[in-house]
Formats: C-alpha cells, sequence, structure tokens
C-alpha cells in the first residue's frame, strides 16, 4: 500500500489570500518529491471564499497523478467573527467524513487560524499519527489584542489556551513561518521546529519592473491586500490621505475584509483615494509597476511584533520605496533586506506623512540579494523534503 500524506489548508488556489499563496505551490513541491516514495498526497481544503467581492472558479474535485485536491462548499460570508466560525465549523466536519474510510501515514495542517491545526491534531491523535504543523500566525496571542472584550479574555482565551496546548504539545513537529515567534513556543513539547518562511512567487520574479523616477507631481501610494482589524488601515489612511492631498499624493486601496466598512466611513470627504476591489495577480503587477509607493501595514498590537506578513515578500521584489508601518520582528526583518523602504510605527499618520514627504528617490533599487535569498520555489523545495521526513 503506498504512503498517503493528509494535507489539510483552509485556502487553496485560486482563492487570493496568503494561505492559497503558500500552500498551493507547496502541495505541488510535496507531490513531485513523493513519488520516489510512491507517496500519494490529498489535499482537503475549500472552494474560493476568501472574499465576497472576488470569484473564481475551482472544481469540488481534481486528481493530478498523486495528487488528489478536495474542495468543500462553505458558507458565503463577510469576514466578520461568527461568520468564519460557522466557515470553520462547516470545513471541520466535511474534511472529517471526507477521510472516514481512508488510511493516512502523516497529516500536515497550515493554520493561520487554531481550528486547522486542531482539526489536523484531532485526525493525527485518534489514529496515533505524526503530525506536521505549519504556523502562521499565533492565533491565542492574537485575540487579545483583536478582540479586547473581557466576555472574550475571561471565556474564550482559556478554552483557546487549551486547545492551543493540546495541538501544539502533539504535533511532532512545527514550522514555525516567522522567526519572531521562536520564543512563544518554547513552552510547547515539540521534538522538532524549523523555521521556513514564506517567499516570492515565481509570478513575481517572471514579472517586468519598472522604475519610478520620482519627478511626477502627482505620486500614487498604493495598498493591496486584506483590510481588516489586523492591518488597521481606517487608523492611519484617512488622516495621511487628508495631509498629503495637496502636495500631489493619491492613495490606491485595493481589497476587501472585514474592517473596510471602517475606512469607508472614514474616508468620507476624502477626495485623493480610491477603493477598489480585489483583483487577479496579473492584474495586480500591473498596479505595483504604475505606483510610486507600495505600501503595507499591521495595526499597533503587540501580537504582531512577532509576524512575518507574507506581502514583504511580494512587495520587496519591486524596484519601489517600500512603506512599512511594522514593528519587532517585520520591522527588522524589512531594515536588513530591503534597502530604500520607509519605516514607519504603525498608526502613526505623522510619521508617516513626515517621511513620505522628505524621501528622496534612489533609482535603481537593488533588491537583488533579498530575492536570491526567499524564492519560493527554493524554501518550497527545503520544506517538502522535511515534511517527507516524518513519513
Amino acid at each position: 500500500m503506498p504512503k498517503r500524506i493528509l494535507f489539510l489548508s483552509f485556502y487553496f488556489e485560486p482563492d487570493l489570500c496568503a494561505g492559497s499563496f503558500r500552500n498551493s505551490p507547496l502541495a505541488y513541491e510535496l507531490a513531485l518529491q513523493a513519488k520516489s516514495l510512491d507517496a500519494e498526497i490529498d489535499v482537503i481544503t475549500t472552494l474560493p471564499n476568501r472574499y465576497s467581492t472576488y470569484n473564481a472558479e475551482a472544481p469540488e474535485y481534481e486528481k493530478r497523478e498523486n495528487l488528489t485536491i478536495s474542495r468543500i462548499r462553505i458558507p458565503g460570508h463577510q469576514s466578520g467573527i461568527k461568520d468564519q466560525i460557522n466557515s470553520y465549523r462547516v470545513y471541520f466536519t466535511a474534511a472529517r467524513k471526507l477521510i472516514k474510510n481512508k488510511h493516512y501515514d502523516l497529516v500536515y495542517a497550515s493554520s493561520s487560524r487554531l481550528f486547522t491545526a486542531y482539526l489536523g491534531y484531532r485526525i493525527a491523535s485518534e489514529r496515533g499519527l505524526p503530525l506536521y504543523l505549519d504556523i502562521r500566525d499565533i492565533f491565542v496571542d492574537t485575540i487579545k489584542d483583536v478582540f479586547p472584550n473581557p466576555l472574550v479574555k475571561n471565556l474564550v482565551l482559556p478554552f483557546m489556551a487549551f486547545i492551543e496546548k493540546r495541538t501544539f504539545s502533539y504535533a511532532t513537529h512545527i514550522n514555525l513561518i516567522s522567526g519572531g515567534f521562536k520564543d512563544y513556543f518554547q513552552k510547547f513539547k515539540v521534538p522538532s521546529v524549523t523555521e521556513f518562511s514564506n517567499g516570492i512567487d515565481p509570478v513575481f520574479l517572471e514579472a517586468p519592473k519598472e522604475n519610478i523616477s520620482g519627478n511626477s507631481k502627482s505620486r500614487t501610494i498604493l495598498y493591496a491586500g486584506n483590510i481588516g482589524e489586523g492591518q488597521g488601515l481606517h487608523k492611519v489612511v484617512p488622516e495621511t490621505a487628508k495631509a498629503l492631498g495637496d502636495d500631489g499624493f493619491h492613495f490606491k486601496i485595493i481589497g476587501d475584509g472585514g474592517a473596510k466598512s471602517k475606512l469607508v466611513k472614514a474616508l468620507d470627504g476624502i477626495p485623493n483615494v480610491e477603493l477598489l476591489p480585489p483583483v487577479s495577480r496579473e492584474m495586480l503587477i500591473r498596479e505595483y509597476n504604475a505606483a510610486d509607493f507600495l505600501f503595507m501595514h499591521l495595526n499597533d498590537y503587540d501580537a504582531f511584533k512577532k509576524v512575518l506578513p507574507s506581502k514583504v515578500f511580494e512587495l520587496g521584489v519591486f524596484p519601489k520605496p517600500l512603506i512599512a508601518g511594522v514593528n519587532g520582528y517585520s520591522r527588522s526583518f524589512v531594515e536588513k533586506n530591503l534597502p530604500g523602504s520607509i519605516l514607519i510605527e504603525p498608526c502613526n499618520a505623522k510619521e508617516f506623512i513626515e517621511k513620505v514627504r522628505n524621501y528622496k528617490f534612489e533609482s535603481p533599487l537593488d533588491r537583488s540579494a533579498f530575492i536570491d535569498s526567499y524564492k519560493r520555489e527554493m524554501i518550497n523545495q527545503k520544506m517538502a523534503a522535511s515534511i517527507l521526513s516524518c513519513l
């Protein structure tokens, strides 16, 4: 009987989000390497659902040599917490039904929300299987900041911390997507830990790049990605855009998310901000090339000092000044790897305004060392080999 690996990822191609961009190419690389071991990979994921404003067609079942992909249909949602809980509940229940009569030798689970990791734990522990976890976020740590409600802290957090301890302590191997997570995981008894980060996808490596001279009187600051509480755009963009409008700066924000309504409300009466729905990666590359500044931002939460957003690897490829409103590990990473960046404190509009106004363009920006070190293909090859070593 061939070896079989269960691969759990809530998001998968053609969905538009970090979980999909990370796990889709990893699954294909894992299947490629698994051929030499006569091993098969079963991916259980969801049909595209990241944004209600972006629709992409995908089959519920695919078979590609030794790789199968099963996509579960989940209820439509608007990225609210209740919608997300219901979506994960449907995924959790349906995934267990799909594998009920199947044999596996290893479970892999990629988790930015704790429940995908917990699903992997339940399946692996019930069957006595090794569990390989890929941790993209520390959910319990984050929820303390994002949901400060006393009811959450007193009732939900202890329960989540219990699940977290059971899940992480069972794992055979844990990969941390950010080196900033290391201290947090020292309290769990895990046999082995790696730090395979996100990386630069080939679509961005191969795309034509356009430099900006900085001589134009009108300059565009582009943000593309999720618009949630974690990004906190409503705390910094309105004040910044209003102040920079007279200087010829224009904000373009592409994306969707649970906090978009807050941003729309805060932007009322500010004319130099354009809001657009999510777009394909091909269209996104055109937008990156047309912009003068590329912008990423995390809310001013302590938990976010540990993370390393995947957006760093996407934006860092383009020879444009990166405005990074981040702290902690992310700030150190940008400072070390991406010359020509503008670092600001999260949610600090005053600093944002001052540094952008005084920025001196350097052309061209040399990001070659960064690109050579963080190609997604190279990272996936190493991580796939790490997963197979647990068989």
